[in-house]
């Protein structure tokens, strides 16, 4: 795996190692030694798949506060997206800056993002599945958002979404 640094401290492109025949190819997608020798500690505790029937699905901007922040490792397995993590950490040097990378299938990159960050992500095709692991573990009732389209942040999305849960709709700004 290639770990390349994004604007967001602690955050990363991560680009596979494919090893390609006939039959296709085999990549890893997570390495503890790998994170390790990058002095990412991140121990995987869940796992979990969103899949998004249509296109320009949005789904964010999502968080969780201070102790239970999530850390992820974000691909898409079916379909492509438009994923974004916005740094929400007041003592970090990228507070209040974001990052986006299309993430596809054919593409096979991953976006790692460390805790304190908000993520969400917007569907360019139908039938997009994102594979993401995290950790800790979810804890329900913790959850936190703010608007996909806050004015203060102002993430590019490529395209206005079509489809947001009435939860997201009613997200209020960041502050």
């Amino acid at each position: 795996m290639k770990f390349n640094e994004t604007d967001i401290q602690g955050a990363y492109l991560i680009e596979p190692e494919r090893y390609e025949d006939e039959r296709g190819y085999f990549t890893r997608s997570y390495c503890a030694d790998e994170f390790a020798a990058q002095g990412i500690p991140f121990i995987l505790a869940q796992s979990n798949i969103s899949y998004n029937k249509t296109a320009f699905t949005l789904r964010g901007m999502h968080y969780h506060k201070t102790p239970y922040e999530e850390t992820k490792l974000v691909r898409c397995s079916a379909g492509r997206l438009f994923d974004v993590a916005v740094d929400l950490r007041p003592l970090s040097p990228s507070y209040r800056k974001w990052v986006g990378f299309e993430l596809s299938r054919e593409n096979g990159l991953g976006i790692f993002i460390p805790a304190g960050c908000a993520h969400g992500f917007l569907t360019l095709e139908d039938h997009t599945e994102v594979a993401y692991q995290m950790s800790p573990a979810y804890t329900p009732g913790h959850d936190h958002g703010f608007r996909w389209d806050d004015p203060d942040i102002g993430i590019n999305w490529p395209a206005d979404p079509a489809i947001i849960s009435d939860k997201d709709k009613g997200l209020e700004n960041f502050g």
